[in-house]
């Protein structure tokens, strides 16, 4: 079959008219696939009307497909869903499954169920589970089915790893574990020790599917490389090995998207890389992609909308954002702030926000500064107040629902997302031990933990 290149189809849905590349629409819906592949009369016709669809719903697939982040009201969400089941357009789905909020959960998850986007349809009750008690005055709309889909789910559950070298089995240290947070009884707890080998001291830790991925990790006063990764599957607990990166590093961060890992950054020999490498789980395979702007260790990372971004700092005063774009395997500068500082900075996502968190200036460095960088409106504003820093408790926030989840030592600290602010939620127990400290949400098998920390 000869290429579709430039050629165009105007398309009619309801009343309005869209002139469209046919090798996008090819390319991204199995219904025009087949209906361009088919050999029929229609598809050669330079014009086709489309029926039992909305204009509202083909408007959003073709944002999407051409790269637009649209923030969708209801009726758009509504038809959206209704655009990917009917001409199946994977792409689009998985845009609606990157926007669920707490605004559009309950709608997108009846609305899913009603046009059979199972994917969607299980991303939705996630969200509406892990913000179950904001919402619950709010589930009396759903049916009993769709309610006893969402109560069968394990909420999520805050999870919490210390820096720790390997050991020897006849030194082993008790402290070497992965914990998380008991609410309900406000303590920490055991959820599976390390295994003798691996490291979590300038690692890169992340998970991905309901798993955490360890990979390298240093020990000894040499910062001696451990060249082992490993995977801990904590329904089945079981951990595993898999291979490490072709460069060796550490200090590195390690985020996971859709299959993959994505080492980027960190430190070799003394030296910062600007290196990344992209694990792909089904064929266990590492490779290198393009290398980040500048050298770069530790770098911040957070996904928002189904997008990386990663956050660049030139001391003492230059904050610079860029987003990773697989698809074209390219670094895109996305803004840069000027801010003075002291030391460090991280990032964490919520809906399309970016929370560039930082240290005050040198007279006051346990404070923290925030700022909030929004996609759409690509505009920086500076959260009002300041935020005790409690010796980096900020600097291992995580998401979930519309609540950040802090700790150290001292507390945990939640934070509810109200427009511009963080708002004091509650307080629960502290992590147990000194250190830095890596975070994460994990679904844990409904069973009695008995070891607290």
């Amino acid at each position: 079959m000869q290429p579709l290149l430039d050629e165009r189809v105007r398309i009619q849905v309801e009343e309005e008219f869209f002139s469209v590349d046919k090798a996008l629409l090819v390319e991204n819906s199995e219904y025009f696939r087949a209906l361009f592949q088919s050999g029929m009369r229609e598809s050669t016709q330079k014009e086709i009307q489309i029926r039992d669809l909305s204009a509202t719903g083909f408007a959003v697939m073709l944002k999407v497909l051409e790269g637009e982040h649209p923030i969708l009201s209801c009726e758009e969400n509504l038809r959206a869903v209704e655009c990917a089941s009917f001409l199946q357009v994977k792409t689009l789905a998985k845009y609606l499954m990157s926007s669920i909020n707490t605004d559009n959960c309950i709608l997108l998850y009846q609305a899913a169920a009603i046009f059979g986007l199972l994917d969607l349809f299980h991303c939705a009750a996630l969200y509406i589970r892990d913000s179950y008690s904001d919402l619950e005055e709010y589930l009396d709309c759903l049916s009993p089915d769709l309610l006893d889909y969402v109560e069968s789910i394990i909420p999520s559950t805050f999870v919490a790893v210390g820096a720790h070298t390997p050991t020897f089995e006849f030194l082993e240290d008790l402290s070497r574990t992965v914990c998380y947070l008991d609410e309900e009884g406000n303590t920490w707890r055991t959820l599976s020790c390390l295994p003798l080998t691996a490291s979590t001291f300038l690692a890169g830790i992340a998970t991905l599917d309901n798993k955490i991925y360890i990979v390298g990790g240093v020990y000894g006063y040499n910062k001696d490389i451990v060249n082992r990764s490993f995977c801990y599957d904590p329904m089945a607990n079981v951990w595993s090995e898999f291979p490490g990166p072709q460069q060796l590093r550490y200090d590195f961060t390690l985020t996971a998207q859709e299959n993959s890992l994505y080492a980027i950054g960190g430190e070799f020999g003394k030296a910062a890389l600007k290196s990344v490498e992209k694990y792909d789980i089904s064929t266990n395979t590492w490779r290198f992609v393009s290398d980040l702007p500048q050298p770069t260790t530790a770098v911040p990372c957070a996904q928002a909308m189904g997008r990386i971004f990663v956050c660049l700092w030139k001391p003492l005063d230059t904050t610079m954002i860029y987003e990773y774009k697989p698809q074209k395997d390219e670094w895109h500068p996305i803004s840069t702030l000027n801010r003075p500082q002291s030391y460090g900075h991280c990032m964490v996502a919520h809906r399309d926000n970016l929370y560039i968190v930082r240290n005050g200036p040198f007279d006051d460095f346990l404070r923290c500064m925030m700022d909030c960088f929004n996609l759409t409106t690509m505009q920086w504003t500076s959260l009002p107040g300041q935020y005790v820093n409690s010796k980096g408790a900020l600097f291992t926030a995580v998401i979930k629902g519309d609540t950040v989840y802090t700790v150290n030592k001292m507390l945990t600290l939640m934070y509810t997302i109200e427009g511009n602010t963080w708002k004091s939620k509650k307080q629960k127990a502290g992590f147990p031990r000194a250190g830095s400290l890596q975070t994460f949400l994990l679904r844990l098998p409904k069973k009695d933990h008995s070891i607290a920390t």
